[in-house]
């Protein structure tokens, strides 16, 4: 049973920190490249980040020198931290294992004052 959930989502304030958790089940985690996204109201869902099996990671512009994306090949986790969050960053996010089409079920972010 393949499976991703999505842990740590909340509200933060403007200039706050958030840690995401992707805990994934059911596969060989370490041999799979996974991604974050998310997706506001009325938006279009987006990638925000990715990491290899290799731990080679890619980030959207937007998030670019705020977020980190990394993964505990251990524990089956991949982690998205987000620093400098901004009332734009607000939205679902969403963990991905793009082999397969994997997708967890969402965890509301909301950066507000």
């Amino acid at each position: 049973q393949v499976q991703l959930m999505e842990s740590g989502g909340g509200l933060v304030q403007p200039g706050g920190s958030l840690r995401l958790s992707c805990a994934a089940s059911g596969f060989f985690f370490r041999g799979y490249t996974m991604s974050w996204h998310r997706q506001a109201p009325g938006n279009q869902r987006e990638l925000v980040a990715s990491i290899t099996s290799g731990n080679i990671t890619n980030y959207a512009d937007s998030v670019k020198g705020r977020f980190t994306i990394s993964r505990d090949n251990v524990k089956n986790t991949v982690y998205l931290q987000m620093n400098s969050l901004k009332p734009e960053d607000t939205a679902v996010y969403y963990c991905k294992r793009p082999a397969g089409i994997i997708w967890g079920q969402g965890t509301q972010v909301t950066v507000s004052s």
